[in-house]
């Protein structure tokens, strides 16, 4: 009878035996099936493991037809064989240990993302008050990455909010391998204060995870351990729990951003870029305030720089830049946002000021208030906000101004003025194709949506004091003039007064039809008396050289402005029509000449 049953439990082992190999075997089929073609060896033979295979997102085989197959096994739900003995070769052991500061509540503690940021910014401070060395990935006392310094030889991190992956000493169990994946353990074993225990696959996690698959395929004495051992802080046991369940099941069971949050942290810590990228999506999908675009922009670097989370930063810099993009609006509110705050509003080539000059008196503002000091100032001024600064937009007057500003370094001040000056002497098509062929990666000659529009402008002294201003306005913002609407040119200056130009929608003098006009005025108001004489003129096709199409004089005090209310004698529709004479390209140019009478 004993033997009966000695022969029944070893024929059930078998049926076991091959049953845990079917699964696994059918696993690594729908992984490595790459091109029609199975290469069961390669999932493990792959040397430079940076993405997940069953990532969606990962680039496949050019063939579609390959890169479908390729998709739909990443979608495949392993769900039911978590945490279950039958479909499972090795065991996770999670040591739970207390948190180096006072532990916060988990996630669903948190109601708010302001409560987890809040959370996040004291633990992080906390561990840098510690100082606490990251260990090294070591085993039983020896490296496993043979590029690592000697324990002797390790120097603290210098960014110790990475909270760098870490492996421990060997248990004295011999066939553990134990992995600390938090740079704040101290080596006290006693600060241990529970254990999780799990059933895992190692070509599930392996193939969702690049810090698994390196684990399990090292070729080193902890790679063919049965049992792992994983310490984590008690703050990141509730993350962890929902990671690993993604990664079986492509799905998460928490919804509210402090809890996406921290599954986010812990993907990006142990390399899941799927998870990351779910994560991101999800966070997109809820509605953004300033408080949850800016911690998004201020996650730690790491997270920050993975591919996974761009389309969340992205969101998040569009968000800012959409809700302050009339800073003079908020200007209260702007003045204390910190860098990457300002940094996403000033990208924008939306943002409503009146002009670059304006843009360039708030960085100026908001970096005094913010970096007292003058060598922090000039270093965030020179490598973060300076390239955010369209010089080439602003004008001359302040351009000068730029060279003689103690709060730029001088060598960074002369560069970004001459680069502007010799954007400004640039013909209007060269102007645009510079600004068509930097567009991608610099924003510097893309011209923002102004409330007052550039000019450029030609300045002599002899035998007259005179000046010629350029102004040229797009078919689109004439087109936004009607019925009523005017713009306004940005200021210039000729015998020390400030002018400006500004075109209007208007009905002509007998009020029968709307026409396009053209008005010359003087900025300061009071009893200062100006005499001027002044031409309008436009380019027309055929030749497209300039036409004179007004002239006049006038005796200007302060306030007061003169013009044209038809300028081309002709209706707004014709003015306006496919075939009009004065758009050339989609752009009309007009012209003013101020010469001052004696």
């Amino acid at each position: 009878m004993q033997l009966g049953d000695g022969k029944a439990r070893l024929a059930l082992s078998c049926v076991f035996t091959l049953s845990s190999f079917l699964f696994f075997l059918s696993l690594l089929l729908a992984v490595a099936e790459v091109g029609g073609v199975i290469v069961l060896g390669e999932f493990w033979r792959m040397k430079d493991f940076n993405s997940d295979l069953f990532d969606p997102g990962t680039v496949m085989d050019s063939s579609s037809s390959d890169y479908s197959r390729s998709a739909s096994s990443s979608d495949a739900d392993f769900g039911f064989a978590f945490n279950d003995s039958n479909f499972s070769d090795r065991i996770l052991r999670i040591e739970i240990m207390d948190d180096p500061v006072q532990p916060r509540p988990d996630s669903d503690g948190c109601t708010t993302i302001a409560d987890w940021a809040r959370h996040r910014k004291r633990r992080r401070e906390d561990i840098k008050k510690d100082n606490v060395v990251d260990l090294t990935l070591l085993l039983d006392e020896q490296i496993l990455n043979e590029n690592q310094p000697d324990m002797d030889d390790f120097v603290p991190s210098e960014n110790q909010d990475e909270e760098a992956v870490a492996m421990a000493e060997e248990p004295p169990s011999g066939d553990e391998a134990v992995i600390n994946n938090d740079s704040t353990w101290n080596m006290d074993c006693s600060a241990v204060v529970r254990v999780r225990t799990l059933h895992i696959s190692s070509p599930i996690l392996a193939a969702k995870s690049p810090f698994f698959y390196k684990l399990f395929s090292n070729g080193m004495r902890e790679s063919e351990q049965r049992h792992v051992t994983l310490r984590i802080n008690a703050s990141e046991e509730a993350a962890l729990m929902e990671l690993l369940n993604f990664m079986y099941s492509n799905t998460l069971n928490i919804t509210s951003p402090p809890a996406l949050l921290d599954v986010l942290m812990a993907a990006d810590k142990f390399e899941v870029a799927s998870c990351m990228r779910y994560c991101s999506r999800l966070l997109r999908n809820i509605p953004m305030t300033p408080e949850s675009a800016l911690l998004y922009l201020e996650l730690p670097s790491s997270v920050l720089m993975a591919d996974a989370v761009q389309p969340l930063t992205d969101a998040a810099k569009q968000y800012l830049a959409g809700r302050y993009k009339d800073i003079t609006k908020f200007q209260e509110e702007v003045m204390g946002l910190p860098l990457a705050g300002i940094e996403a509003i000033l990208s924008s080539d939306e943002l409503q000021v009146a002009s670059e000059d304006a843009v360039y008196d708030f960085v100026l503002k908001w970096v005094r208030t913010q970096y007292p000091k003058l060598e922090e100032r000039r270093e965030v001024l020179g490598t973060r906000l300076a390239r955010l600064i369209r010089f080439p937009y602003m004008t001359c007057r302040k351009l000068k101004k730029v060279l003689t500003c103690n709060d730029f370094d001088h060598d960074v001040a002369s560069k970004l003025v001459l680069e502007a000056l010799f954007f400004k002497a640039e013909a209007p098509h060269r102007q645009r194709i510079l600004a068509a062929e930097s567009a991608s990666f610099n924003r510097l000659f893309v011209e923002r949506a102004y409330k007052y529009r550039p000019v450029k402008v030609v300045e002599f002294e002899l035998p007259r004091q005179q000046c010629v201003v350029y102004l040229d306005l797009k078919r689109e913002e004439c087109a936004n003039l009607f019925p009523s609407g005017r713009v306004y040119s940005q200021a210039f200056h000729l015998g020390g007064q400030g002018f400006f130009l500004s075109a209007h929608c208007n009905m002509d003098q007998q009020s029968s039809f709307h026409c396009f006009g053209l008005f010359l005025g003087m900025q300061e108001k009071g009893s200062v008396s100006f005499a001027v004489d002044y031409e309008f003129a436009a380019r027309s096709r055929p030749t497209e050289e300039f036409v004179s199409k007004y002239k006049g004089n006038y005796v200007f005090t302060g306030g007061k402005a003169v013009g044209y209310r038809n300028l081309f004698a002709i209706p707004w529709t014709t003015f306006m029509a496919e075939d009009s004479l004065y758009f050339i390209n989609g752009v009309l140019h007009l012209r003013a000449e101020l010469t001052i009478r004696h």
